[in-house]
């Protein structure tokens, strides 16, 4: 079907992508923070909850009942529309690549109801991974009011991501990088100004509702000294090996799921559910994604044998509840497992080196900013995003510090980008098929294409059945010939089957 012609859909108006840009960014600021406050409620009546229950034994007969509602429920979610399992930041990568194809208004209310009831219910699970997504959705069902076509869907559809990050962690800067570094990963002017829109606009809606306070407020934090950087590429290092763990198990936990035969896949959430049980009962302040347990971290004196069974306790009940398949992400509690794996390490180099105690807080914010780098391999957003949430910008050297290390070190352990490993699992074998349908996708060409930069179109190694059918160099448009030069910078407009979008890129990368 061709695309209908509207002036939403000129691509020469800049203007009118920062306006679809805003108008994403307000639409889903308002879906995601009413999504994030819902969560909020249900977490704060769930621990009330389980504190009565030390009075009256009986209302875990209620918890019961209520478990069992909840898994049927979710189960038949999951079984109507399967992508709204876990985080949904694969599902949005997938579509960005063309490999995967939504109907953006079953998941948004599906993922929006789905991941109340899961992550409010108080399982280790983070809202941003499904804010993400919900904004992904919001992008492109704006794309579909205002009919643009697939370049601008996906354009919007990573807007919509960078708005839902913003507004699930009031971290606008960090909600541009993320649809950058990790959703697109390609720049161009023309989705810079998209998603910066989006993005501040779904902050400014957020900020109205949740007010200024960063998420993550710590207090101030002392000026780590000089002398004592050597701890923090030891620190990266630490995290490394942590984040290398985190994804061997991450990876294989849905295939360790497949071996319980009493339950089938769409109900294995009712096994998170029953551990929040005794979780809320003994320790009810652990549940939910982890937000006040790492400033809990920071304001509490606790024992290395405590700071270890938290950590193990995350680590493990993370793994169980997103293994599940329940609508949820990693985000958050994969900061939280770092904050702990800050906490444990400024415990130990106080005790056996004397390190100032002073310290501790400021290695359990370096660490959250690590661990994310370690295991998403997106540093630039790990950075920024924890610096944000702290609403602390002075912390911006020892992080890139602990960060690069973590990164360097991850890299040579071998360790993928998680959400690039999480949608090859989903794909499976699916990834790089015909599908007989074509599209037009743009690529950026970098200053490192040697394959591309400096050639004419008739000496570059294009993949086959591909078409270069424009360069869209600054403002100006030029149909290609033979004879056309390509230059770093340029943004070429390659005809190509959808479902091989992702490989041709790859080759064009000369990946």
């Amino acid at each position: 079907m061709k695309d209908k012609i509207s002036i939403w859909s000129i691509p020469l108006n800049p203007i009118g992508y920062v306006i679809r840009g805003g108008l994403v960014g307000i639409l889903a600021g308002y879906v995601v923070s009413i999504f994030r406050l819902s969560i909020q409620q249900s977490i704060n009546y769930v621990k009330t909850f389980f504190e009565r229950t030390h009075e009256h034994p009986a209302l875990f007969f209620y918890a019961i009942i209520c478990i069992i509602l909840a898994t049927l429920f979710l189960s038949w979610l999951l079984r109507s529309e399967p992508n709204i399992k876990g985080s949904g930041i694969p599902q949005v990568k997938g579509q960005i690549q063309g490999v995967i194809e939504l109907n953006w208004k079953s998941v948004l209310w599906k993922k929006f109801v789905g991941g109340i009831l899961s992550i409010g219910s108080g399982a280790f699970l983070g809202r941003e991974g499904p804010s993400i997504q919900l904004g992904a959705t919001v992008g492109q069902g704006v794309n579909e009011y205002t009919h643009g076509n697939k370049t601008d869907e996906k354009i919007l559809i990573t807007s919509g991501a960078s708005a839902g990050l913003s507004a699930a962690f009031n971290a606008p800067v960090a909600g541009l990088l993320f649809g950058l570094e990790e959703i697109h990963h390609h720049f161009s002017s023309t989705l810079l100004v998209t998603c910066f829109a989006a993005s501040i606009t779904s902050n400014f809606v957020s900020l109205n509702i949740f007010g200024m306070t960063p998420v993550l407020y710590l207090g101030e934090l002392p000026t780590f000294p000089l002398q004592s950087y050597l701890w923090l590429i030891a620190l990266g290092g630490l995290l490394a090996v942590f984040g290398y763990l985190y994804q061997k198990v991450l990876f294989h936990i849905s295939e360790w799921y497949q071996h319980i035969r009493f339950l089938p896949n769409h109900m294995y959430g009712l096994i998170p559910f029953l551990l929040i049980i005794p979780i809320g009962y003994f320790v009810p302040d652990l549940l939910g994604g982890g937000a006040e347990v790492i400033i809990g971290l920071s304001h509490t004196y606790f024992s290395l044998g405590m700071l270890a069974l938290i950590l193990v306790l995350r680590f493990v009940f993370s793994m169980i509840s997103y293994g599940s398949g329940l609508p949820g992400g990693i985000f958050l509690p994969l900061l939280t497992i770092g904050a702990s794996l800050g906490a444990l390490f400024g415990q130990l180099i106080h005790i056996y080196f004397g390190v100032d105690d002073e310290l501790i807080r400021c290695f359990i914010v370096y660490a959250m900013a690590g661990y994310f780098t370690a295991i998403c391999k997106a540093p630039l957003t790990g950075i920024i995003l924890v610096s944000e949430m702290v609403g602390n910008l002075e912390v911006l050297m020892p992080i890139a510090i602990v960060s690069l290390s973590a990164y360097v070190f991850a890299d040579m352990m071998g360790v993928i980008p998680v959400y690039d490993g999480l949608l090859q699992k989903l794909l499976g074998g699916q990834i790089g098929h015909k599908k007989g349908r074509y599209t037009t996708f743009v690529y950026p060409v970098a200053v490192t294409n040697t394959s591309l930069v400096g050639k004419r179109v008739k000496d570059c190694p294009w993949p086959s059945e591909t078409l270069l059918v424009l360069i869209k160099r600054g403002e100006k448009e030029i149909v290609p010939h033979g004879d056309t030069v390509i230059y770093a910078g340029d943004l070429l407009f390659i005809s190509a089957d959808v479902g091989l979008e992702s490989t041709y890129q790859k080759q064009l990368d000369g990946r």
